[in-house]
């Protein structure tokens, strides 16, 4: 099987794209990790799409990101696509908290890069303020990609709540 996890910033995709992989015994694979190199500096295009190509080369995967420049090369391989369609409360609570804990604790994310409580705050690249402002478009860009015919090959599940993912991981 190879799934794809999608959803805004704050919805889970990480801790729910490690319980299925886990749960499955398939490879789980990052897209932030394969996105930023060191000092939060961005993979090029180019370097972006070798590194997932030769990630996803095996047969099965559990992708956790959503990065719609990589959708050209993931969505042809996909079988299914998860959305996570959280609702806006939960997600903003979820980030501000998640947020606040790394800033403070300056936990390693990817390639050695830690946040702080000034970038969690005060900064233009604040997730926080990010998923403000992108919440509603990005769940009305995943909807609308769902209906593209270039992508009916593959299956679309939209869970919308904690219990509903929870249900999914245990029958998966």
């Amino acid at each position: 099987m190879r799934i794809n996890v999608v959803g805004t910033s704050g919805s889970g995709k990480s801790t729910f794209s490690k319980l299925l992989a886990k749960k499955m015994d398939l490879p789980y694979v990052e897209m932030d990790a394969l996105h930023w190199k060191a000092n939060w500096k961005e993979s090029t295009d180019e370097e972006l799409f070798n590194k997932l190509k030769n990630a996803l080369s095996s047969e099965e995967w559990v992708l956790d990101g959503n990065y719609s420049k990589t959708e050209h090369l993931k969505w042809k391989q996909v079988q299914m696509v998860i959305f996570l369609d959280l609702p806006f409360y939960l997600v903003l609570y979820r980030i501000i908290k998640r947020s606040l804990v790394r800033g403070f604790k300056r936990q390693e994310l990817w390639a050695g890069n830690k946040e702080s409580i000034l970038q969690v705050l005060f900064s233009k690249d604040s997730m926080i303020l990010f998923t403000i402002k992108n919440f509603y478009k990005n769940r009305k860009r995943f909807l609308k990609l769902f209906n593209k015919p270039q992508n009916s090959q593959i299956k679309f599940i939209s869970l919308k709540s904690k219990k509903e993912m929870n249900d999914f991981l245990l029958n998966s």
